[in-house]
């Protein structure tokens, strides 16, 4: 084993010495670049509502999780082969005079858009609200369904 003088050692790990370096003042200065945003809200991570999208031969499903808002108040539509879903959640009155420890419920306005896997009849579209809970359910077109051919003899 050859033993090494700590001066040349000293320039083995210099480029380790020197990354370290600047990883620290990389972590200075975005911990400086994000302090700066305290007290903003964050982004949302969530996307909202959620959805649920199934289909059987007949029919597409589209259930979408609503607590809080009022069927008046959403804007459902079909664009081509895209479902808009558009809507308000409002925000309770006593809201404004109140010290949050904690809010992850979002309040205002949203839209979700959902391209579909197939086409539909848009005229025979329905829509129900129960619970919190919109389930849409979105025929498919019928040169689309699946269709049984009977073999004949000859």
């Amino acid at each position: 084993m050859a033993l090494l003088r700590w001066s040349d050692q000293d320039e083995l790990f210099r480029p380790f010495v020197e990354m370290e370096r600047e990883m620290d003042r990389l972590r200075r200065e975005m911990d400086r670049l994000f302090s700066g945003f305290r007290g903003i809200r964050p982004l949302r991570v969530g996307v909202f509502p959620p959805l649920n999208v199934s289909d059987d031969k007949d029919n597409l499903y589209v259930r979408a999780e609503l607590p809080g808002i009022e069927p008046s108040d959403l804007d459902i539509s079909v664009e081509g082969n895209t479902l808009m879903l558009r809507g308000e959640r409002k925000g309770s009155e006593a809201a404004s005079n109140v010290s949050y420890h904690r809010r992850e419920r979002e309040f205002g306005r949203f839209r979700r858009s959902l391209t579909l896997p197939t086409r539909i009849d848009v005229n025979k579209v329905e829509a129900v609200f129960q619970n919190g809970i919109l389930k849409i359910i979105l025929p498919k077109a019928e040169e689309v369904r699946p269709k049984q051919i009977t073999v004949k003899t000859a």
